[in-house]
């Protein structure tokens, strides 16, 4: 959530903002006016009440004060009538002001290229060379169907579409990546934790989850929860309403966890395999950290995730998204794009966001610098440590042979007991 005082002191980088992301500007308008119309009740209020207050001590220094106060009482009436419609005015400006504060992304960092869609993303860096195939790379779903380790029929009959069953080795190489990148993050200094996957209407929101982009949840009617869409929301919210020692931060979280979204991507994209499902497993990391920090910290996060790329020795491209592909939480963001061969392209596998401390102001996560200063909000930042299924989607396309059997990274080889091939 932004500060309210940004939109009185400084409402033009709002507009800014919004503009980069290719949002309309106008809801900023309503904001200031509403913003001055509340101060403006406020200032009546407070005015009011020093008068009432000026006239019960004139009421209180008369030699009849029964009289005083009888001729009085008309004026005290109708100011304290005045008092009852100033207060209303400014609650009800400031219920608006935060129904619709609640519905504005957070601002941009001004490193994030301008752009209104996905074309205009900035490859910022790229690693390893794509295979050279001597044969035609086939796609992950035919070849885990013929290695019976995925089976897709099945999935759908016992959930439908968007789902999938790993079998045999399929569930054992999904639970080798997943250990891996565990163990990776532990050395790399994150601290796992195991949350719940089903949270309550205050953890969604106070991660920014629930807003008018939030048709993609599944919620429990019955209990008003929800499934987790990223292991972010439950590890952000953590320190919900704390206020921390700054001397513990950067704190940094780690968790393996399934997913679940409703968002099946654009019409007739990604219909199948592994890329879009509706419940897929995902080892999330999340920072809190000084402000000053957070810039920095993205950098260190995006370098963590791709480590993990890098030791499976999976080509990919880092990528900064512009202003209209940057999500409603984040100030900026990179994404790690991994190489596909039977499309012939970069796909993401992690997305990596500063998001300042737009989720700490919903979630009250505070910090102080010393055991008497006053709180400040932490920054917030996440990165998929990396999306599990994506990750086995390339692990059995890169390392694909010929006969359909699947070579194993030598980095899983001892999180599968020393097994080299799967298939063949």
């Amino acid at each position: 959530m932004l500060d309210r005082t940004l939109l009185r002191h400084d409402p033009e980088a709002v507009r800014r903002s919004l503009r980069r992301r290719g949002q309309d500007e106008s809801s900023v308008d309503r904001l200031v006016e509403l913003d001055r119309a509340a101060r403006e009740a406020q200032t009546r209020s407070d005015a009011l009440k020093a008068e009432k207050n000026a006239l019960s001590a004139t009421i209180g220094k008369a030699a009849d004060k029964k009289a005083a106060a009888a001729a009085l009482r008309p004026r005290l009436a109708a100011i304290d009538a005045q008092i009852e419609a100033s207060d209303a005015a400014c609650a009800a400006a400031g219920a608006e002001i935060d129904e619709r504060i609640q519905q504005l992304p957070n601002l941009l960092a001004t490193a994030v290229p301008d752009g209104l869609d996905e074309s205009a993303n900035v490859t910022v860096r790229t690693w390893g060379t794509p295979r050279a195939f001597d044969f035609e790379p086939k796609p992950h779903w035919d070849l885990g169907e013929a290695l019976g380790i995925l089976d897709f029929e099945r999935a759908r009959k016992l959930a439908g579409a968007r789902f999938a069953v790993f079998s045999g080795d399929g569930a054992r190489l999904e639970r080798a990546i997943t250990a891996f990148f565990l163990d990776r993050a532990a050395r790399a200094g994150y601290r796992e934790m195991a949350p719940p996957i089903i949270v309550n209407r205050e953890t969604m929101w106070s991660t920014g989850q629930l807003t008018k982009f939030s048709d993609d949840m599944f919620h429990l009617d019955d209990w008003d929860f929800f499934l987790i869409p990223t292991a972010e929301v439950p590890l952000t919210a953590l320190h919900r309403d704390e206020i921390l020692d700054g001397a513990i931060l950067p704190a940094r979280y780690t968790a393996y966890t399934p997913c679940f979204r409703k968002e099946a991507g654009a019409a007739g994209r990604d219909t199948r395999g592994l890329i879009r499902q509706h419940q897929f497993d995902k080892v999330e990391l999340v920072w809190l950290t000084l402000p000053e920090a957070s810039f920095d910290a993205l950098e260190q996060l995006t370098a963590d995730a791709e480590r993990l790329l890098q030791e499976l020795e999976l080509p990919f491209r880092t990528v900064a998204l512009c202003g209209g592909d940057t999500g409603f939480n984040a100030a900026m963001t990179y994404d790690l794009e991994v190489w596909l061969p039977s499309q012939g392209v970069y796909r993401e596998i992690s997305s990596c966001s500063n998001c300042t401390d737009f989720q700490a102001r919903r979630a009250s996560i505070r910090f102080r610098r010393e055991p008497k200063s006053k709180p400040e909000f932490v920054h917030t930042l996440n990165g998929s440590g990396l999306a599990v299924g994506r990750t086995l989607i390339a692990v059995l396309e890169n390392y694909q042979q010929a006969d359909g059997s699947i070579r194993v990274p030598a980095a899983l080889v001892p999180y599968l007991g020393g097994q080299r091939t799967i298939g063949g």
